[in-house]
């Protein structure tokens, strides 16, 4: 393959490409209309147009470039070596998500467990908290007991904190 083309070349292998757009610009119009057709020909013009401009030898030293750099990576067994890598790092991953989802080899969730089996559902070492004491930024003592139940019910999600700052600001 030559690195370069004449002006000639150009217009010669943009005509043949325009004749082969043609071709099929006919059979786009009749199988969908006039309207498919007829974008099928403008399209069809670009590379005749390209090698009257001469612009066919810059679009052949680009098509070269990419092969080449295709090419280089498809042959290179460093490549496939980052492709592999780059696989696996995507594998763990998807995995790794898999199991925290499930629970699974996730430390900080054995240690939630096992502080809610522990007596009374308080980590050891925490402050218990009975009928009388109050959340934070609540007055009352009634809400203690739901609070505390809320975070034994679901320790995946705690919005327990998050509704007692809506009621304190009046938004149900």
């Amino acid at each position: 393959m030559p690195e370069t083309l004449t002006t000639m070349t150009g217009v010669i292998l943009g005509g043949g490409l325009t004749l082969v757009g043609l071709v099929i610009s006919l059979l786009v119009w009749r199988a969908k209309g006039p309207a498919s057709g007829l974008r099928g020909v403008a399209w069809s013009l670009v590379p005749l147009a390209a090698g009257l401009l001469g612009l066919m030898n810059a679009v052949w030293q680009f098509v070269l470039s990419i092969l080449g750099i295709l090419l280089g990576l498809i042959f290179n067994p460093m490549v496939w070596a980052g492709v592999a890598l780059a696989g696996l790092a995507v594998v763990l991953y998807v995995v790794s998500g898999f199991m925290m989802a499930r629970g699974v080899g996730a430390q900080g969730r054995a240690k939630r467990s096992k502080a809610a089996e522990a007596p009374g559902g308080a980590a050891p070492g925490a402050p218990a908290a009975g009928p009388a004491a109050a959340p934070k930024g609540q007055v009352g003592g009634a809400a203690a007991p739901q609070a505390g139940k809320k975070k034994q019910q679901d320790d995946l999600s705690d919005f327990g904190d998050i509704e007692d700052l809506l009621r304190k600001h009046g938004i149900d």
